[in-house]
């Protein structure tokens, strides 16, 4: 049985019957090839006559191969080179005897993870398990046990969601401006992949973004330092915010902006052969709009996005159409207001190659002549930029509404599966069989279960301490050795699912994840990592991804300081999360009362459980 929460994604509309092959591939753009072959001569003088003016109209926004080699890093914003090491991901302490020093201030930004949910079930515990076992921060549940009663359709619960992160991010006691922040929804996401990995990543997406910002819009003069006394030339439009990307736009409507003015996807034309992107029901489309169930940036940047999310809601009296409606609408105003900025500086030369690539359908502007948009009043003064784009390779994030047939699980050290894989997927236009470097050169899988603590050393353990029965786990496991999911088109190992739209992989597809065949032994050997001396020092250290400076390990906050075991939180859900028939969680071996450092109960007594 699939558990959902009142926060799990909207359902999407139903969508008509396929079009006939016929028509869409007679409406695609391969079919208009020979006219753009026949005019290439006029083209090529208009390009020669187009005047650059003050801004570069050379469009980069749906080319460059993700296959091919990238040469298009020259520009790397402040603290986003991805080059260098981030410090996010300081290493961790290495001495067994480390004395942390006195009055140590933690300097470096931290990483939070935050988790909308209102309750606990199997899904949640899902998320949760993954995010341990991977050594993500501790979660930080919003609104986690409030009630929502309001007489929309969910109850006002969307509403509350955005409320309620907007008003952890303003919280300067619990963030800081320049801190990371990561949230995500909290019943259908799993991790597959460390932070360090992550975290490179979103340096990456945003550096390859704000190259592709620089060539289409241009540079301009910006005001830097704290006085703004100070000035350099940058790009125009610069991105820091990351969100999940979706193959169909919903639930605005088609003519939105959310729909009609959003960027292409940067993946090939044709990764999906002919129909790509002329498919109705969406299985072939790229995916180039928002998802608003995983959001990634520096806290200051995601706070503003929430605030005019909170004042579209709140004060704009629209708080039945949820959070997904939302953050689409100010991602379309955001890009709607960035094209018609560009059109209006274009010089004749620019605006008659515009004219002519809309004639023939060719045009890279999503304003094209083509296509139907609503107008949108553009009202002086009023913010429309807020750095944000999308993940369109799913580097970081897989959604899996209309793209789950894009995903296997692959298992790289066996190559005798890879010809039935290839069987399936005619169209690939690329290996997908090579595991990426970043995997390669990363810890073993099992390394971040035990944060601060890799002695392996079973006398460690003061209070949950070694067990044969229960944590056994194979010596050495490398990431060749274990299934991934794979994104064969784009192609990437993620580093989460988010298993939004059909709920059937929830149960389907969760047996499959890396981790699941050790999930209560890892889960184990986290929560005993905590109770050694390297885990103490590097707590007092801080500045590393894997430690919370607020405490705790093996459980959850809430967005009212309130600690919570994994016992507490995910009790009774052994048979659905952990699936391998070894009984209650603290009761394997018996019944007996187990508590942390600070008094915490982490496992019952058996009469003390009962409900």
């Amino acid at each position: 049985m699939a558990y959902r929460g009142s926060f799990d994604a909207i359902t999407e509309p139903d969508r008509g019957h396929p079009t006939p092959a016929f028509l869409r591939i007679a409406r695609s753009r391969r079919s208009r090839t020979p006219i753009f072959i026949a005019i290439a001569a006029l083209l090529l003088f208009i390009l020669g006559w187009k005047s650059s003016g003050k801004l570069s109209t050379k469009s980069t926004s749906r080319s460059g191969h993700p296959f091919a080699a990238n040469s298009l890093l020259p520009y790397a914003p402040p603290n986003l080179n991805h080059e260098t090491e981030s410090p996010l991901l300081a290493p961790p302490v290495q001495d067994d005897n480390a004395t942390a020093p006195m009055g140590l201030q933690k300097t470096n930004p931290s990483f939070h993870l935050l988790v909308p949910a209102t309750e606990s079930n199997p899904n949640l515990c899902k998320t949760l398990l993954s995010s341990f076992v991977l050594a993500y921060p501790p979660p930080t549940l919003i609104n986690y046990g409030k009630k929502f009663d309001g007489d929309n359709w969910d109850k006002g619960s969307h509403t509350g969601k955005i409320r309620g992160v907007y008003d952890y991010l303003s919280d300067k006691k619990k963030v800081a401006d320049d801190d990371m922040v990561l949230i995500i929804d909290g019943y259908d996401i799993w991790f597959q992949l460390p932070p360090p990995i992550m975290i490179r990543r979103y340096h990456r997406v945003i550096n390859e973004a704000n190259d592709r910002l620089r060539r289409r819009y241009g540079t301009e003069l910006r005001k830097i330092g704290e006085e703004g006394d100070a000035t350099e030339m940058g790009p125009k439009y610069l991105q820091t915010v990351v969100f999940g990307a979706d193959k169909l736009c919903w639930p605005n409507p088609p003519t939105d902006p959310a729909c009609a003015a959003v960027p292409y996807s940067t993946l090939p034309k044709n990764v999906y052969g002919p129909l790509t992107d002329d498919d109705p029901d969406g299985y072939l489309n790229r995916p180039r709009f928002l998802n608003s169930g995983t959001v990634m940036g520096p806290v200051k940047d995601v706070r503003a996005i929430y605030e005019a999310a909170v004042e579209k809601v709140e004060k704009g009296n629209r708080g039945t159409i949820g959070d997904q409606f939302v953050f689409a609408e100010i991602f379309g105003e955001q890009e709607y207001q960035r094209e018609m900025q560009r059109q209006s500086t274009q010089g004749t030369g620019g605006r008659w190659y515009e004219w002519l690539s809309n004639a023939l359908g060719g045009s890279d502007s999503p304003l094209s002549g083509n296509q139907t948009i609503k107008d949108m009043a553009m009202v002086p003064g009023h913010r429309y930029e807020y750095g944000i784009g999308l993940d369109y390779e799913s580097k970081i994030f897989q959604t899996i509404t209309h793209s789950a047939q894009d995903v296997e699980f692959i298992t790289y050290n066996d190559s005798a599966a890879f010809p039935q894989i290839l069987e399936q997927h005619p169209n690939l236009r690329a290996n997908p069989f090579a595991l990426p470097v970043d995997i390669q050169m990363a810890h073993g899988p099992f390394w971040y279960s035990s944060p601060g603590n890799h002695s392996l050393d079973h006398t460690d353990g003061l209070l949950l301490p070694h067990s044969d029965k229960l944590d056994d786990l194979p010596e050495r496991l490398d990431w060749f050795e274990v299934p991934l999911a794979t994104n064969l088109y784009s192609p990437s190992v993620p580093a989460l699912l988010h298993i939004n739209g059909d709920k059937s992989p929830l149960n389907d597809w969760w047996p499959s994840m890396w981790y699941h065949p050790y999930g209560r032994a890892l889960i184990r050997r986290y929560i005993r990592s905590t109770q050694t001396r390297q885990a103490a020092a590097a707590a007092a250290a801080g500045g590393q991804t894997w430690w919370d400076m607020r405490g705790g390990r093996g459980g959850v906050w809430t967005d009212n300081a309130v600690w919570m075991s994994w016992g507490e939180v995910c009790k009774k859900t052994e048979d659905e999360v952990f699936q391998d028939g070894k009984g209650r969680w603290g009761r394997e071996e018996g019944s007996k009362k187990v508590t942390n450092s600070f008094g915490t109960v982490l496992i019952a007594d058996e009469d003390e459980d009962e409900e």
